[in-house]
């Protein structure tokens, strides 16, 4: 799974901590990335700090020792996965009234409130048990793309639309052990004290999320179908390394086997879908016949077939 020869790696990282003036920070922040060279996106706000980064094994050694050396930071857990080369074109610090947009209607701090943590392999055990529901804490996009076996997959398009959700499907997640996970662990944190501030009294949470559950050797991504979603340019990444690779995605138009996303190509969509490369031509690289028809439709069948290699797809930016 690790390539020590690879030149290039890729921080996944978070922390719930005071920091005071976020803009202050955020803007320093910015500048010593900027010197180290490193490229990504962090969000900073007065509940911690958010983001993931990719440079050299150089860079990101000396960002981790860096941020470690700050008392606030000192514990602070970071995922690390090698690459190739950069996973962003740029870097950006930004200031956020959360580092996890949740919108709850109440405080959430998981420092004081959040479901229990189980580590990779008394998560795997715990979905074996009897009377446990599997939730996905992450957005139909992700989870599209792969899942937990058996898991719940709420059909929501942003995170924010999880309290909703909570809500209205309380009473078949009452009785029962509740087991939550999303990408590096940081969304769980919040959607477990939804859960238990809703009267569900049974919440755990996977400990690193989908990306702590693959590395760790006790489970080598058991039971995940799929690949997962992450946030950079890579799209995608592999997770089941004891059982392989099962293809659960779907062309959002034909419905064919497939997990290769784009974005819609009308400039004020941007949707994002799995999509087959012969829908893709068909439809434009559309999400609907509207995006297909908008007036400010950028897309030219001549230009997508100039960039494709005989044979081969693209992967939607």
């Amino acid at each position: 799974m690790n390539n020590s020869t690879k030149l290039y790696r890729i921080l996944l990282y978070y922390k719930f901590v005071n920091i005071d003036n976020p803009e202050d920070y955020a803007r320093l922040h910015l500048n010593f990335c900027h010197a180290l060279e490193i490229k990504g996106r962090i969000l900073v706000a007065k509940e911690g700090i958010n983001g993931t980064i990719s440079g050299t094994v150089a860079q990101t050694n000396s960002y981790i020792s860096a941020m470690r050396m700050d008392p606030r930071f000192t514990d602070m857990e970071f995922k690390i996965d090698e690459a190739e080369g950069h996973a962003f074109k740029k870097m950006y610090v930004r200031a956020r009234e959360e580092i996890v947009t949740l919108n709850a209607g109440y405080e959430l701090d998981p420092n004081k409130l959040t479901g229990k943590y189980l580590i990779p392999e008394e998560f795997l055990n715990a979905m074996h048990k009897e009377n446990t529901i599997i939730i996905d804490a992450r957005t139909d996009y992700e989870s599209d793309l792969g899942h937990f076996r058996n898991a719940v997959r709420p059909d929501v398009r942003t995170f924010k639309e999880f309290p909703d959700w909570v809500r209205r499907n309380a009473d078949m997640m009452k009785g029962k052990r509740v087991l939550t996970y999303c990408t590096g662990g940081i969304r769980c944190e919040k959607f477990t004290a939804v859960l238990i501030n809703e009267g569900i009294d049974d919440v755990s949470q996977l400990k690193g999320g989908i990306i702590n559950y693959s590395k760790d050797p006790s489970t080598r991504g058991s039971m995940f179908e799929g690949k997962c979603y992450v946030f950079d340019e890579r799209i995608s990444v592999d997770v089941n390394f004891a059982e392989g690779y099962k293809l659960v995605g779907k062309c959002y138009h034909c419905g064919k086997p497939h997990d290769r996303y784009v974005n819609c190509a009308h400039l004020s969509c941007h949707f994002q879908f799995i999509c087959c490369e012969e829908c893709e031509i068909t439809h434009k690289r559309s999400c609907s016949k509207e995006c297909e028809e908008a007036a400010d439709h950028e897309w030219k069948i001549e230009k997508y077939r100039k960039f494709l290699p005989e044979g081969a797809g693209t992967i939607g930016n």
